[in-house]
């Protein structure tokens, strides 16, 4: 991996781009897009909502099983991500804990497609059988996607100088969604509503594109002398929070990321759904809506990597929040479809914006030795967040069901309040150094 950095740093301009390591990265990005956009924003939810969203109660219930189900995938990404990022400083591995996990998100996604069109007799839980092992394969499925981008996050200090990581950044985030145009040709396969057609050939979208890092990319593993108890790595996780004294502006952001990734990872979640029942959004209409927030989400990955890069990822971060909350507003009191379009292509620009920022900012202010260890602390922030914010939506839908689609606009109205206590936070930090 040092050779690919020392390579990256004689390039400049457009040639960083399509330097083979950067370029193996960025098409990783678009493999993992893929399967964020097709399972966990589109199809998943589509599927879940034709089989349990019979009534309109029911489809606050299907949007509670929605969230449920992803905050238990969040649940386990929270036990594991800081050994990941103990791991990685240990042994200096990234690319071959990105494979394995990549393989088992494959398989998860594939398999979902495998039951959903299996009749099985019987029901768990009141739930019919196949439904409740497709729900199962789908918290399987996207903890490994989550576990893979721990890993894929932290290459990218590998990759080049810090002065050129919002731009390699923005890059790979931009690369990433123009994955979400190629994964909704997918939708060719759905037939009537048959929704888990879709997530087999998501599977092999992106195992396919995966590809390029597998082969092209080189870990620069370390010489470890003492072999010590995977289970070890929380002592030393323990020993970081205790330093958080030390390093005062990165738990500062990693408080205020925790309440602004609560409103991503909880909308991303719940858009489907919510432009269909509350608003009236048909799938194929969402399709070419989620067409026009993807192709939001790369022009304002590409602007904000120039942006943070000069006005710094502090500042840059600022103006997302502040995007993120008008886009919240208006979709959380739309009544047609024209305004629901607004807010998804704010939403689009703010979402590819937050992660190309939030990736440049954590690399800015880590120090090198540390900085596996902080970014797996940065996904137990972000994935702590995602146990909430679903959670906090779904008892909302749950409990005030009998209000119809009043309630998922109460749901949606309390991730504007989440933002705004992230924005509070995010304005200390840098006081925080002082």
């Amino acid at each position: 991996m040092e050779q690919s950095k020392t390579q990256s740093q004689k390039l400049r301009g457009t040639a960083l781009y399509f330097s083979l390591p950067i370029l193996a990265w960025a098409l990783y990005d678009a493999a993992n897009t893929i399967f964020s956009s097709n399972i966990n924003t589109i199809f998943f939810p589509l599927y879940l909502q034709e089989i349990i969203g019979t009534n309109k109660v029911q489809e606050q219930i299907a949007s509670t099983v929605i969230t449920y189900s992803n905050a238990l995938a969040s649940f386990l990404l929270v036990l594991f991500s800081p050994l990941f990022g103990v791991l990685m400083d240990r042994t200096g591995r990234k690319k071959k804990y990105i494979i394995i996990f990549t393989i088992l998100t494959v398989l998860g996604t594939i398999l979902m497609g495998v039951v959903g069109g299996i009749t099985f007799e019987g029901s768990i839980m009141g739930i019919p059988m196949s439904l409740f092992f497709v729900i199962l394969l789908f918290v399987f499925a996207k903890f490994a996607y989550h576990s893979s981008l721990v890993f894929y996050d932290t290459m990218i200090s590998d990759l080049g100088t810090k002065e050129q990581m919002p731009l390699i950044s923005g890059f790979g985030v931009a690369v990433g969604y123009m994955g979400t145009l190629i994964g909704l040709a997918v939708y060719l396969f759905v037939g009537d509503g048959d929704y888990y057609r879709s997530f087999i050939p998501t599977g092999l979208l992106f195992l396919l594109l995966s590809l390029p890092l597998f082969f092209i990319i080189k870990d620069t593993p370390k010489q470890t002398a003492e072999k010590q108890s995977f289970l070890s790595g929380y002592k030393e996780i323990f020993e970081t929070f205790k330093q958080a004294r030390k390093y005062r502006e990165i738990f500062t952001f990693m408080i205020a990321y925790f309440f602004l990734n609560d409103a991503v990872a909880t909308t991303i979640a719940v858009m489907a759904v919510y432009a269909n029942t509350v608003v009236g959004i048909s799938a194929g209409k969402f399709i070419i809506l989620y067409l026009v927030s993807t192709l939001s989400s790369i022009i304002g990955s590409f602007i904000f990597g120039y942006i943070a890069k000069k006005i710094g990822a502090y500042k840059s971060i600022r103006i997302v929040g502040i995007l993120l909350v008008v886009a919240l507003i208006i979709a959380a009191v739309a009544w047609n479809e024209l305004q629901f379009w607004i807010a998804g292509s704010m939403f689009g620009i703010a979402l590819g914006s937050m992660w190309v920022t939030s990736r440049a900012y954590i690399v800015e202010i880590t120090p090198e030795e540390k900085r596996g260890q902080f970014f797996g602390l940065f996904a137990f922030s972000g994935k702590v967040s995602s146990i909430v914010g679903p959670l906090l939506y779904g008892s909302i839908t749950f409990i005030f069901a009998d209000l119809g689609n009043t309630a998922s606009r109460m749901a949606l109205g309390s991730l504007i309040i989440l933002t705004v206590i992230g924005l509070i936070i995010h304005g200390k930090v840098q006081k925080s150094t002082k």
